[in-house]
């Protein structure tokens, strides 16, 4: 499983890790680019241009990780790079509302069904928190549901999850959530109306709100079955609860108007994220006039963000969505995604390799499994060694997939089909040296 095609020069990555390390927990302190299950340093970036990404070392990959999906234009867009800098020649950030701000603003609500207003915040995590805590005030309830395997950011009711429960936050098994926190949140398995259906009998008149990524995007990728989201709405106009999509990673990424117009389901509220900023630091909440009035009806409600709407990231995301507004944008980004799909689907058969392959759009999903994955039990099976095997060799192949094996691979308008097809052939070569070399 050692065999390469290529040896890469790696010193400069090396030194870069060992620095790191002695100071920054893990090595970087977003975990999902540090070191998975593997001794080798992670690749040092230096630069990124179009689809191609360049290390300290003088290695260049091909990149599917696109900055967890935000880069959908590819890296360094000319569009994008303009904008920023003719943003920055005006001020780094203002602190004062600007017209730039309004104008995303319109951008977002013209592309998502349903949403009136918006909110500008830095990250995704800040908007789901926000759209719980509106929840909360608007029906003055505490409890909120979530699914097993979802990602929504670091507050303790959206941490709590598979591993995580009352008796486990009592005895002070898991530091990040408190008993409160545990109680207040109730944990469904995704892809299960009857588990929702009997949860909301129970505690339909508890909940504030149900939070779900509508295509679950850390577990692998996981669409919705047909009736599940459908019926989460029907839940919640029920039960008088909230309904709040997280799509940070699906957002004018699954289509122009992201899940909500894929799928015809309108939330209540949604988060938006990734693609929104364009790669820089910036997210949304939106929802409808009535629902969003609610922020300023509840006293000491808005909470005063210093970089929110800060017009570097504002430029980047203008940018980003005039950009992918252009006529056959999301036509010539599927007719991309179709043909990597395919090309790693045949590669899987001809080596023999068990794996779970999914796609929505420009979104792709690798499991090392034997079985088919539509909740969190199933994708939590997945077999780490392998993944790290494979994506270890495409790395020596100048491939540089999703850097953990539950988190998606992304194609963007940057990537040609001379690119895709060479991505092909990489994986096809190292499903073959990782698992067949010994045939």
């Amino acid at each position: 499983m050692d065999e390469r095609t290529s040896q890469r020069a790696t010193d400069r990555s090396q030194a870069a890790h060992k620095t790191a390390l002695r100071l920054i927990p893990g090595g970087s302190y977003s975990p999902l680019f540090g070191t998975i299950d593997t001794d080798e340093a992670p690749p040092c970036m230096l630069k990124g241009r179009g689809a191609v990404l360049t290390d300290v070392d003088g290695n260049e990959y091909l990149d599917y990780s696109c900055a967890c999906g935000s880069l959908i234009l590819g890296h360094a867009d000319e569009r994008t790079v303009v904008a920023i800098d003719k943003a920055a020649a005006k001020g780094f950030s203002l602190g004062a509302p600007t017209e730039s701000e309004a104008r995303l603003a319109e951008l977002l609500v013209s592309r998502s069904p349903g949403m009136d207003m918006v909110g500008l915040v830095n990250s995704v995590a800040e908007a789901v928190t926000t759209a719980i805590r509106l929840a909360r005030a608007l029906r003055q309830r505490n409890r909120i549901v979530r699914f097993e395997g979802c990602c929504h950011g670091p507050l303790g009711e959206l941490l709590a999850g598979t591993n995580v429960d009352v008796s486990a936050a009592k005895a002070g098994r898991d530091a990040r959530v408190t008993e409160g926190a545990a109680t207040d949140t109730l944990i469904l398995p995704y892809n299960d109306p009857e588990a929702a259906e009997s949860m909301f009998a129970t505690h339909g008149d508890t909940i504030a709100a149900v939070v779900i990524e509508p295509v679950a995007c850390h577990m692998g990728l996981v669409p919705p079955v047909e009736e599940a989201l459908p019926q989460l709405r029907a839940l919640c106009d029920r039960y008088g609860s909230l309904l709040i999509f997280d799509e940070k990673t699906t957002g004018f990424r699954v289509s122009a108007g992201g899940a909500i117009a894929r799928y015809d389901v309108r939330p209540d509220l949604v988060c938006y994220g990734a693609v929104v900023g364009g790669g820089l630091s910036l997210a949304a909440l939106a929802g409808s006039k009535e629902i969003m009035s609610g922020m300023l009806s509840h006293e000491g409600f808005l909470e005063p963000g210093a970089l929110n709407g800060n017009p570097l990231a504002v430029a980047a995301g203008i940018a980003t969505l005039q950009a992918t507004s252009e006529g056959g944008f999301y036509e010539e980004l599927e007719a991309k995604s179709a043909r990597l799909e395919e090309g790693l689907r045949a590669a899987l058969a001809d080596t023999g390799v068990p794996a779970y392959l999914s796609r929505v759009a420009s979104i792709l999903g690798l499991l090392f499994v034997d079985h088919d994955v539509s909740s969190w039990s199933d994708a939590r099976l997945a077999d780490v060694g392998r993944f790290c095997a494979f994506r270890n060799a495409l790395l020596d192949r100048g491939v540089y997939w999703a850097p953990a094996p539950w988190e998606c691979a992304f194609v963007s308008a940057a990537h040609t089909d001379e690119q895709i097809d060479q991505t092909i052939e990489a994986a096809h070569e190292s499903l073959r040296v990782c698992f067949n070399s010994g045939e």
